[in-house]
């Protein structure tokens, strides 16, 4: 099938490579991509085939470029003001990551719900996270083998945690986190691809979605509906692993550590610990998930002189060649 056009206009040559660069490094990008830094070139081009959607310059849009008829028109906003309230402004002097999150906000604005995928992946394969002992380092375990099966592999990380604090950790501007891609989680195919990848972020080459900001809402999400996003973003995010950080603040866990196909409990050695994972065993047992036990692999994992302080050096580092070293046996055995 024939991609649909993304047209870029803007005379300033450098900007527009630079953008244009950014783009076509998108695996995601549903489109072909075509630069223009001179109106008459864009002018005749759309006299030939349909643009999807047009992002023009705010001193590049004329009455001519308004005239165009496109399936969209963003405006890369120079000035700080809106130029044209009919018009989605976008600001043109910020961080590609981010304009690329909203061009692909708004272009799923414009789509209907075609069922269609758009990566033709298949299913990815999901890794859960979860422990009835507290403070086991089961997050930094999370994100250290995330950031390393990205390294080979496309990886999505997702938290379930309540107060994350990413936003101050990682100095992102968040436009959207979990709660809501839940909400978009009943708008089908690419549109919902375009959802996603509109609120996806990355530490290093690891994809992930921002923690729900108002975290205590999580609990009223029912299990079921997590289970419908889950299924959704395996099937139509195009990612080959998915690691899910749990807990039990959210309803439906015993649930989605069914959906996993691996799991890794981190365990300690002290009496209270013991006492809380034989609890969590037992429990698994009475409610008939012995199949989560057979998927959990069990770690003591060994005293670490020191972590990483910033999230994006957890690639390095004692955890980081003990996930490797697990990866190589576990996951990806020879």
């Amino acid at each position: 099938m024939k991609k649909k056009i993304l047209a870029l206009y803007d005379s300033e040559k450098d900007y527009l490579e630079s953008l244009a660069r950014f783009l076509k490094e998108k695996e995601e990008l549903p489109f072909a991509l075509h630069a223009y830094t001179e109106k008459g070139k864009l002018l005749a081009s759309a006299k030939k085939e349909k643009i999807e959607v047009l992002m023009v310059a705010e001193t590049d849009f004329t009455y001519e470029i308004a005239g165009l008829e496109t399936g969209k028109t963003l405006l890369l906003n120079e000035s700080g003001t809106v130029k044209d309230t009919r018009l989605r402004n976008i600001d043109k002097y910020q961080k590609a990551e981010n304009i690329w999150r909203e061009l692909m906000d708004s272009y799923a604005d414009m789509l209907t719900g075609e069922k269609q995928t758009l990566t033709g992946k298949g299913s990815a394969k999901i890794i859960g996270m979860y422990s009835p002992v507290r403070r086991c380092l089961q997050t930094s375990f999370a994100l250290t083998l995330g950031q390393v099966l990205a390294e080979k592999k496309k990886t999505l990380y997702i938290s379930f945690e309540h107060y994350a604090g990413w936003n101050r950790l990682l100095d992102k501007n968040v436009r959207g986190d979990l709660a809501a891609l839940l909400y978009f989680a009943e708008e089908q195919g690419e549109k919902f691809f375009c959802r996603m990848q509109s609120m996806t972020l990355k530490i290093g080459q690891l994809y992930y979605i921002p923690p729900a900001y108002a975290g205590q809402n999580l609990i009223y999400v029912k299990g079921q509906d997590w289970q419908k996003l889950l299924r959704k973003i395996a099937e139509e995010g195009g990612y080959d692993y998915i690691i899910l950080d749990l807990s039990e603040s959210i309803q439906g866990t015993f649930e989605l550590l069914r959906m996993c196909d691996r799991i890794y409990t981190l365990v300690r050695e002290d009496e209270q610990a013991q006492a809380k994972l034989l609890q969590y065993e037992e429990l698994l047992r009475e409610y008939d998930y012995e199949d989560v036990l057979d998927k959990t692999d069990k770690q003591l994992l060994p005293q670490f002189t020191g972590l990483p302080e910033r999230m994006e050096q957890y690639t390095g580092g004692e955890l980081a060649a003990y996930v490797r070293k697990l990866i190589k046996e576990d996951l990806e055995p020879t």
